[in-house]
């Protein structure tokens, strides 16, 4: 493996991560609250999720640590258009 590859992919795996939000699957959710305490700048992800919404939350880093701590994998990104125009 050379090490310009190393960098391809870091690079990739940072763009699928800017361009997307959590989503959940809220029928399956236990109301744990393992997202919000792994949340490093403490989102209520739990809240997100009772309300079946998207985290959207534009302070939100997409480190991936509520969808990895999850115990019943109920969260997971979902990609999306940054420049989507709503409404139009």
């Amino acid at each position: 493996m050379s090490l310009l590859n190393i960098f391809k992919s870091d690079t990739t795996r940072r763009t699928a991560l800017y361009s997307g939000h959590v989503v959940s699957d809220s029928a399956r959710c236990v109301q744990c609250g393992i997202c919000s305490y792994n949340c490093p700048i403490e989102i209520d992800v739990r809240a997100h999720v009772w309300r079946d919404e998207a985290v959207k939350n534009s302070e939100c880093l997409t480190c991936g640590e509520c969808v990895a701590r999850c115990p019943r994998g109920v969260l997971r990104f979902v990609q999306t258009d940054l420049f989507e125009r709503r409404g139009e």
